[in-house]
């Protein structure tokens, strides 16, 4: 019995309900929509302004020409309002009064992708949507051949920038070269390459663990490049343009020049020793040669002066050595 009079105080609450509903409706539907009745309200969090309240109720103007709320068809209108590129979602409805209620949620922007020449927003769903031309959303300009499988994960890591303090004053900006995507940064005219986009956090964390340490004490303008992409690792590259490389990329090209001409110079080394050696030779055995006649032409002018009783004793030790 209880339950069967539950479900009759159930059937008539309903019965009554639409009761009223329809007889609001009745009342409400020769009445007009008038701006006083039209109430919007933007849901979004972060303030944006790509969608005017104003532009809402010309739309709503169009679809509802009499301005009747008899002849107001809401499913047409929500789907006309959710059709629009910056519109997230929409929810229109009417109030026993006849108040017309219409809850927009706007599009955020993410990040601003420069692709093939063209500019539009990808918000944190990693839906594209074009920009406007009477508003500007401030948020991360991206550059390079972007695919759309990879928004999300590109909307994760603007994401974290702009909640660490020390990337949100460091990063501004990112591009993609290839495969290989790099930030682009507030001080100096360096960029850092992080490669793909895992391991975000390490690698961040490399790179504010080298400006601590490191860049700190050194003039931004001293690299072109600072690269975390390899595991464990931090690999940076001098600007050619910085003054105070000039001396080091100077004193590398000359000795990348001076050593082909050291070896060079051995060669050259080497072949005059051993023509010197040969004239030195040659030179030794014609002096040995010289002497001889020179002591025999001496002796000869001797043994013609003296007697010949001093030549004999020559000839003895030759007797002796036989």
């Amino acid at each position: 019995m209880k339950n069967k009079y539950r479900i009759l105080k159930i059937v008539v609450t309903v019965i009554i309900l639409g009761f009223l509903l329809s007889f609001s409706l009745r009342r409400f539907s020769r009445e007009q929509i008038t701006d006083n009745k039209i109430s919007v309200k933007m849901s979004e969090r972060t303030p944006v302004y790509f969608v005017d309240e104003k532009d809402i109720r010309e739309i709503v103007k169009k679809e509802n020409p009499s301005g009747k709320v008899g002849d107001l068809n809401i499913p047409a209108l929500e789907k006309k309002i959710n059709s629009l590129p910056a519109v997230d979602s929409a929810n229109v409805y009417l109030n026993l009064n006849g108040k017309l209620n219409l809850d927009i949620k706007q599009r955020v922007p993410v990040f601003r992708l420069n692709k093939d020449g063209k500019d539009f927003y990808v918000d944190e769903k990693g839906i594209e949507f074009p920009i406007s031309r009477t508003y500007s959303h401030p948020c991360m300009l991206v550059t390079g051949n972007v695919q759309p499988d990879e928004y999300e994960k590109l909307a994760e890591l603007v994401e974290k920038i702009d909640k660490d303090d020390f990337s949100k004053k460091y990063f501004i900006g990112i591009s993609k070269n290839k495969d290989s995507y790099s930030l682009l940064t507030s001080e100096g005219n360096y960029r850092v390459e992080i490669g793909d986009l895992d391991n975000i956090d390490f690698k961040v964390k490399g790179f504010k663990t080298f400006v601590e340490k490191y860049l700190v004490y050194q003039d931004p303008q001293k690299y072109s490049m600072v690269s975390v992409k390899y595991q464990n690792q931090i690999v940076t590259t001098l600007n050619p343009y910085f003054k105070e490389n000039d001396s080091i990329l100077k004193a590398g090209k000359m000795e990348l020049a001076k050593a082909p001409s050291v070896a060079a110079a051995k060669k050259t080394e080497v072949k005059p020793k051993t023509a010197e050696a040969k004239k030195t030779s040659s030179n030794t055995v014609k002096p040995q040669e010289s002497t001889k006649p020179k002591t025999h032409t001496k002796e000869t002018k001797k043994a013609e002066k003296k007697p010949p009783v001093k030549v004999q004793p020559k000839s003895k030790p030759k007797v002796k050595i036989e």
